[in-house]
This record gives structure tokens, sequence and C-alpha cells, in this order.
């Protein structure tokens, strides 16, 4: 008996020294002061929070959005991505996506949608009936349109809805290969080369500008810097998913709009731990924001991420202890709101899902990979996170091991602050390494 109590008192006291610890941080911040902040920590596996503050207040995750996601996706696919459904109806083949993103994309493994579509002899018709969603989520500023990071949805992605810019090695190699009577040579190559026919010099242009409702790409003379790359994205309809799939394949793919309401054989695509750590690592809202849409697809659904989100949190994510305010899927909405104790609940149920090993291997890692490998720096890692952030907002949540072993699942977000970004990434960085150094 005495025994039981030792240990009870033990786990108490780790319990109340790691709030104790907190709040002292916290509350001596003078990074921290004047913007919005909530902590939750827990042991793995534990129901109640060993410190917290302000755990139970709505925050904008940003990019920790990415989580739900995940989970989603764990709930919904196996080993696998479904990349495609098609029906063999007569001499015809009719294809629609699945909301897959590897078709093509140019940093994710090769699709074996890609070779099975190559080696089809009848003509290939795809179909976007089953496709719901709008090219942009709600609270997405309309103005990013040009920017690498919001890039449009569609049912079936092709070459990652972007257009890859990058500088010749040599303005000499350029002429020889793009230069064409009466055209100037371009000191930068796109891939897809499909739209090198789409250029536009432009002296007013910094970089490359795409116009907002068309794929017209303006350029200015150096168009991307040497050694550097940007990525555009492209304004996505069904028109131009065809004329890509078209080009690629050499071969004539039509369009035809018609539900396909019999069961559908599929294509599957890559692993699916492939999407999921591309995903984590470098933060990429276009996988996020398809992941729903395979998570649509997955559950009998239309391409459809508001219902998929519905279904997910009916599903997966009725017990969590404040009801997330989802909006899409990669966390670029600005009606996001989650509260950092449903978060660490959240990150439960992913630990449950998946080893430890692999975890860890698919979330950025202190010092090492992704979107952490400058932040945590230590011989070996010690958080394993995702991180969210945009204006005013950074938010970090995921899982510490402590100097002594312990591992904690810990969620700490920041909004509507009005300092630089950077010392509020510190800030965070001070107070977990303590708790890592501590306990």
């Amino acid at each position: 008996m005495r025994t039981l109590i030792f240990f009870v008192s033990v786990i108490m006291l780790s319990g109340c020294s790691v709030s104790h610890y907190l709040k002292r941080e916290l509350k001596n911040s003078t990074v921290l002061g004047q913007q919005h902040s909530g902590v939750s920590i827990q042991n793995l596996s534990g129901k109640k929070e060993l410190a917290a503050y302000q755990s139970d207040k709505y925050y904008n995750p940003a990019s920790n959005t990415k989580l739900f996601s995940y989970y989603a996706g764990l709930c919904a696919l196996g080993d696998s991505i479904p990349g495609l459904e098609y029906l063999e109806w007569g001499e015809l083949l009719i294809i629609r996506g699945t909301g897959d993103p590897s078709l093509l994309h140019p940093d994710l493994p090769d699709s074996k949608v890609f070779e099975f579509l190559k080696s089809r002899k009848e003509p290939i018709f795809f179909t976007p009936h089953n496709f719901e969603n709008k090219r942009f989520g709600p609270g997405w500023a309309w103005d990013d349109y040009n920017d690498y990071y919001q890039t449009e949805v569609s049912p079936l992605p092709v070459y990652g809805n972007i257009a890859r810019f990058s500088a010749n090695e040599s303005p000499v190699e350029s002429a020889a290969e793009d230069a064409s009577p009466g055209k100037a040579a371009q000191p930068f190559q796109v891939a897809p080369a499909f739209w090198s026919k789409a250029m536009v010099l432009d002296t007013t242009a910094s970089g490359i500008e795409r116009e907002e409702s068309q794929n017209l790409f303006h350029h200015s003379k150096l168009g991307v810097p040497q050694g550097l790359m940007q990525d555009v994205p492209v304004h996505m309809t069904n028109a131009v998913t065809i004329q890509l799939l078209s080009d690629t394949l050499k071969r004539e793919i039509k369009l035809i709009n018609i539900p396909l309401e019999i069961e559908l054989r599929k294509v599957n695509s890559i692993p699916s731990d492939s999407l999921y750590k591309r995903m984590m690592q470098v933060s990429d809202n276009m996988l996020a924001e398809q992941l729903m849409l395979l998570y649509a697809s997955a559950n009998g659904l239309p391409l459809n991420t508001e219902k998929a989100i519905a279904h997910a949190i009916e599903h997966h994510m009725s017990d969590f202890p404040d009801k997330p305010i989802w909006k899409d899927g990669s966390g670029l909405s600005r009606y996001n709101l989650f509260t950092p104790r449903t978060i660490t609940a959240l990150l439960q149920k992913i630990y449950q899902k998946v080893p430890q090993e692999k975890l860890f291997q698919i979330l950025p890692a202190g010092g090492k990979t992704g979107t952490l490998s400058n932040q945590f720096k230590a011989e070996s890692p010690f958080v394993f996170a995702k991180t969210g952030s945009f204006s005013n907002n950074y938010c970090l949540s995921g899982y510490i091991i402590t100097k002594k072993g312990k591992t904690f699942v810990f969620s700490f977000m920041n909004n509507n602050f009005i300092r630089p970004s950077g010392e509020i990434r510190k800030e965070v960085e001070r107070i977990l390494t303590g708790l890592h150094q501590k306990f």
C-alpha cells in the first residue's frame, strides 16, 4: 500500500512540476505577453493534462490542421493511395479522379496510374462529375493565387497542379533549345514543357506572375534567378486536365461529364506514407487538401472537403474535448479553430495508430528534417512535431522526449502577435527545450 501511495505521489508531483514550470515560463516571458497563447501537455496515453495554459480556448492552428487531415487519411486509406477509378464500357474506358495528387507530381514517387493509362488502347474519357469542390477553400486569400502554397484543388491533379520554373544552367543552351523564328530565347525552363507556349515577356513582372483567370505566365527578362526555382499554381479546369494528360500521353483524352453510379475498379498509385511524409515534412498544402478528397472518395462521398470533414468528425473525432471548427485540409483557412487540448487528444489517437519509429520519421524532427531542421538542434532529436504558421500566428504540436526518457504530447499555440514570427519561434523553442532538459 505504501509503495502504491509512493508511486501515485511521484506521478502527481511530476505533473505539478511540469505545470509549475510551464506557468512560470509563460508568466515571465517578455516575448509572449502581448498575444494569445495556449498550451496543453500530456503524458502518452494520459487522459488528463500534466500542464495546461488556456488549453480550452480556441486558436487558429494554421498548418497544425494537417494533423487532422493525416489522421483522417489513417482512418480511411490503407498502405497505398487509390489513384484512379475506372469503368470499361464497351470499347471505351471512362476514368474519374479520387483526389489523388500523385499523377506526374514532381516531388512524389512515380504513380502507377500513369503506366495504367499508357497501357490502355481504347479511347479514354474523363468525367469530373463526382467533384463538388471549389478551386479554393473557404477563408483562403484570393490574391495568393500565384503563390506556390495555394495550389488549386481538383479531382484529378496533374503535375501537382503547378508549373515549375527553373533557371537554365547556360543561356546559350537555352537559346539552342527554346529559340524559334521571331522569338527570343528564355533564360529559364518550365516543367511540364506544355506551358512554354504560355509565356509572356513583361518587364514589369517580378519573377513569374500568372494572370489570375487564365494560364498566361508573365516574366521579366531574367525570369528566375540562377540556382532558384519557382512553382506557380496552374488555373485548373477540366479542359486543362485533359490537355495536360493528352499532351503527356501523346493521345487524345476526351471530356464526358456523366455520373458513374455503379461499382468501379480502382488503380492504386503510390505508398500512402510517401504522401504523408512529404505533406508533413515541408507542410505541403496541396497534398493536405487532396488528402481530404481521398478520404471522401474512400468513404463513398462526392469529392467535397466539407462533407469529408463532417464525416471524419462524426465517425473518428467525436470524442474530442472541444468540437473542432475545421474548414479545410491544409490550414490555409482563417476560419479553422482548434483548442490545444483537442490537438493533444488527436496526437494521442495518431500515436495509437502509427508505430513510434514510423511516426517520428513522418513528422519533422528537431534539428534534422523538414520545417524543424533549424530548430531544437541537438545530437539526437527530441522534438517531433508539426509546425503551423502564417501572418501573426505560430503553432507547434507533437511529441517531445525528455532527458529522463519521458515522452510528452504537446500543443503550443500562438495567435495575434505583432512581433516578428522568428522571435515567437525562438521563445517556443526555449520553453520546450527547458521542458526537455528538466523532466
